[in-house]
């Protein structure tokens, strides 16, 4: 795509979107260019239309996928090339609406007992302990840990969005060993392989899922399920959604309210209207 590529990355860069997300949109926005071999500007509706229904019928891509791709191509046409008529009436597909597994709360003290890495292990505790995205945990810098008010500092979060969160007694030790055990050097807390940047996402993933094969977990485990984790647990101790919400960093309360779902321990402690008829409760029912 050359300077097309070039202009939708510094469009992406000036709405402060997260780098997974840059590489994502870029990547399948490549993948949609290199399908027909052809520029984007001498492509229009017909041939995105084509494009979606050759990922879904023929490489039977995923929803997520799907919205990925089409996130991608909207964002290429809309902004960088300034032609939203062209993607105006593409249609996002529909996600279905699946609950996540959720560890409890053995599982993931079994998890973290089998990652043998004091680095990864310290990283994934981050992400349980405070809620972070994978690459808010491993971006972390020696400055975001205030341990004189036990907050940790999240910078540039999704959509550049900095919040602060709790730091736990706990995690506050395993960092502090971490710290003694590495001494990383520059201002990263976990820097990666390459000087002056941090550990990349995908590491710390790879060894996510050796643990999670070797500990034989039958549910779908991933980074993101210790943050599913966190805000689940939260809940069922009877944390507001509205602090979850600003813990997570989400802009709207549908989001937390999709992400932690309800869960069957809450289920399970609501009571049915029918167990209050004959109470003091019940006599408001009509």
């Amino acid at each position: 795509m050359g300077a097309i590529r070039d202009k939708m990355k510094a469009d992406m860069e000036l709405r402060g979107y997260a780098e997974t997300t840059k590489k994502e949109y870029l990547r399948r926005a490549q993948n949609f260019v290199a399908h027909y071999g052809r520029p984007p500007t001498e492509l229009g509706q017909t041939e995105i239309r084509k494009f979606l229904l050759h990922l879904v019928k023929e490489r039977k891509v995923g929803a997520a996928t799907h919205h990925l791709y089409v996130a991608a191509i909207k964002f290429l046409y809309t902004t960088t090339l300034g032609r939203p008529q062209v993607v105006a009436s593409i249609p996002w597909p529909q996600q279905p609406q699946s609950l996540p597994d959720i560890l409890t709360g053995g599982e993931v003290e079994q998890l973290l007992a089998q990652v043998t890495s004091i680095k990864h292990r310290t990283i994934l505790m981050a992400a349980y302990g405070a809620g972070l995205r994978i690459s808010e945990a491993c971006s972390l810098e020696t400055a975001d840990i205030d341990s004189k008010r036990m907050l940790i500092h999240v910078r540039g979060g999704k959509r550049a969005k900095d919040r602060y969160v709790m730091l736990s007694e706990r995690l506050l030790v395993a960092l502090r060993a971490y710290w003694k055990a590495a001494r990383p050097r520059g201002s990263f807390l976990f820097p990666g392989t390459i000087p002056g940047r941090a550990i990349s996402t995908g590491a710390v993933q790879r060894v996510l899922q050796k643990v999670v094969g070797r500990a034989g977990f039958k549910k779908r485990v991933t980074a993101h399920s210790l943050r599913h984790g966190f805000a689940t647990h939260l809940l069922e101790t009877g944390t507001d959604i509205r602090t979850i919400q600003r813990l997570l960093g989400h802009a709207s309360i549908q989001t937390t309210a999709r992400y932690t779902k309800v869960t069957e321990r809450h289920v399970g402690r609501t009571k049915s209207p029918l167990d209050l008829l004959g109470t003091k409760q019940g006599q408001v029912i009509r």
